[in-house]
């Protein structure tokens, strides 16, 4: 055998053994995030309101009952999936809201367990600012409509701001459908909420949304319930599954393991990392 053959063999060995070890890493789970300081205080509630359309009444009746806690901001702790670039990276995060107003994204993308890539994403004052592995996005207004409708989406972790939120409201359609309109820049936007005839809960929400800056139509973009959970009362969407249709399958998966209600986030939500 000659030198040639015998290096090529080597280097293909070489490449078998790194594709292997990158798919091994790919299989590790990082360590959660340790849970938000502050604890959830007790929630004051209000009574569920009247005039809801059936389906988002069963479906609060389902979640919550009958009294609707108060819900002023939100940390949002778990880990999942995400795949970037046709790769599923183990991933952890921190979403932090203040309801109906504005957010902070953390996520990891890791491989072994550790981070491999960082992504911290606001949306707050009605402007996104996304600092990515690949640069910074801001002052996008496309990239501002999408992560108004990410900040609505993600309330589904939060649900009470469906209905507390004077700004937002919910039109009828059929017995398991219905339409939730929410605010955007003075003008508003919508989602269509389909819901589980038998349990009353949310099956999807989809709503048209830009994925680039550059995008000249919107997209199909859909959150899924894949399981709930129950934290402080309130029974929320763990995992949940993102997608953009046009992918036809989730680009994420989320499961939720610490939430924390009503803390004080006003100088967390504008930090870096969790």
């Amino acid at each position: 055998m000659n030198l040639v053959i015998k290096v090529g063999i080597a280097l293909i060995g070489i490449l078998v053994a790194l594709v292997g070890l990158g798919w091994l890493g790919l299989q590790v789970q990082p360590k959660p995030f340790p849970a938000y300081p502050e604890r959830t205080p007790s929630l004051s509630t209000v009574e569920l309101p009247a005039d809801l359309p059936p389906p988002v009444a069963r479906y609060y009746r389902a979640i919550i009952g009958e009294r609707i806690p108060v819900i002023e901001s939100a940390v949002i702790t778990g880990r999942g999936r995400l795949r970037i670039k046709g790769i599923t990276f183990p991933a952890r995060f921190r979403f932090t809201h203040i309801a109906g107003q504005g957010y902070r994204h953390y996520i990891e993308a890791t491989i072994f367990g550790y981070p491999v890539m960082k992504v911290n994403e606001w949306y707050l004052d009605g402007r996104a600012r996304m600092e990515l592995p690949v640069g910074v996005i801001e002052n996008e207004p496309k990239i501002d409509m999408a992560a108004n409708l990410s900040l609505w989406g993600e309330a589904v972790w939060l649900p009470s701001i469906f209905v507390t939120d004077p700004r937002v409201r919910w039109e009828a359609v059929d017995d398991t459908t219905a339409r939730l309109i929410v605010p955007f820049d003075g003008g508003e936007d919508a989602f269509t909420v389909t819901f589980d005839p038998q349990t009353g809960l949310i099956r999807a929400m989809e709503a048209m949304r830009y994925r680039e800056a550059t995008d000249e139509a919107k997209i199909p973009w859909r959150n899924e319930p894949l399981g709930w959970q129950t934290f402080h009362g309130v029974m929320i969407p763990s995992p949940a599954a993102t997608t953009w249709l046009d992918e036809g399958t989730p680009w994420a998966v989320w499961t939720i393991e610490d939430v924390a209600y009503n803390v004080d986030v006003s100088e967390y939500i504008k930090a870096r990392g969790y």
